[in-house]
């Protein structure tokens, strides 16, 4: 009882006030609109540290993965969903509503996840390629010219494009749920499938490259190196065939390199290995030149990943990251990190 009455001492008095905003129409979305506002200027007016931190704790409690929904988006969905995931399509832009069409055609399947007090508004949304191996490029899954293929011969399920929607539920973690359960969907639709792998960027890959590139000593990467790397310069080195073989290997080490061991705490640096190897995945494959997009060169270099999900061994490897710290590596990828940065 003691504790109880010391809970609700120390409770900030402004919560009974967002909980009470709740229960009015409407009054979920206006909570999420206003940390939505908050978030803007939170780094300006750090004294909002506090409300941000309340807001966040009532958000998670009435966002757990008890109240949501998981639905299947297809060009049957209302317009006025099917507007949100050209709005929120960050990883991969769409260019307009055909583009959107071909994303979601017989061997492409789309789920997002709903909440009952935000109707029509998609909280994070997955999109799968159902293909023939490990996908290597983005260009031929999102090509809107390309020949449409019978889902009924595809052996593996490419999650290729991941968004959130919501800026108010920023740091509410829904991804990892929301894979585990398409998963479980697709294994059912299609129970011959093999394989379900990602084909995912590495957002923080180039501002890290700069980073080693900017103190040679503390990485003691060698001369000639920094030398090859001096190429990268601007977003078109990658149509000049002699720097492209010159540089691959060694950007493909220094990928496996950043993916394994640069480090933000205990957990790897890049936000979306970080989020897939703690959600059980393998770190399988880095694919060279996978995203020439602007986006891509700017950010990967233009190389893209395969995390696998190997359904058999995502508890494990879940629990192994988070009581060790442990990485989920394939051979392949671990044999690519150079001996000398």
């Amino acid at each position: 009882m003691a504790l109880i009455k010391l809970a609700k001492e120390v409770e900030a008095r402004r919560q009974e006030l967002l909980r009470r905003i709740n229960m009015a129409p409407n009054g979920t979305a206006t909570i999420v609109r206003m940390r939505s506002d908050l978030l803007r200027i939170i780094k300006e007016c750090p004294h909002l540290v506090p409300i941000d931190a309340d807001l966040k704790h009532l958000l998670s409690s009435w966002f757990n993965q008890g109240f949501l929904t998981l639905e299947r988006i297809n060009w049957e969905t209302p317009a006025i969903v099917l507007e949100k995931l050209i709005e929120h399509e960050t990883v991969h832009a769409m260019k307009g509503w055909a583009d959107l069409r071909s994303r979601l055609a017989e061997d492409r399947r789309c789920f997002a996840f709903f909440h009952p007090a935000l109707p029509n508004e998609p909280l994070i949304f997955v999109e799968v390629a159902l293909a023939k191996g490990l996908a290597t490029s983005i260009e031929p899954i999102i090509d809107e010219q390309r020949e449409i293929s019978n889902p009924s011969y595809a052996d593996t399920a490419v999650f290729y494009s991941i968004n959130n929607c919501q800026e108010g539920l920023y740091g509410i973690s829904f991804g990892n749920f929301l894979i585990k359960q398409v998963v479980q969907e697709l294994s059912h639709e299609f129970p011959h499938l093999q394989n379900y792998s990602t084909l995912s960027p590495m957002p923080g890959f180039c501002k890290w490259l700069k980073v080693v590139i900017d103190n040679p000593g503390k990485y003691a990467i060698p001369d000639d190196n920094l030398a090859l790397l001096g190429q990268l310069h601007g977003n078109s080195w990658f149509q000049d065939s002699e720097s492209v073989e010159s540089l691959k290997p060694l950007l493909i080490g220094l990928a496996a390199y950043y993916l394994m061991h640069a480090k933000k705490g205990n957990e790897p640096l890049d936000r979306v290995a970080r989020f897939h190897l703690r959600n059980g995945a393998i770190l399988e494959r880095i694919n060279w030149l996978g995203d020439c997009s602007d986006n891509g060169i700017r950010k990967s270099a233009g190389m893209l990943v395969n995390y696998v999900y190997r359904p058999s061994l995502i508890i494990s490897n879940h629990e192994s990251y988070v009581k060790n710290h442990t990485l989920a590596i394939s051979p392949n990828v671990a044999k690519l990190v150079p001996k000398t940065l």
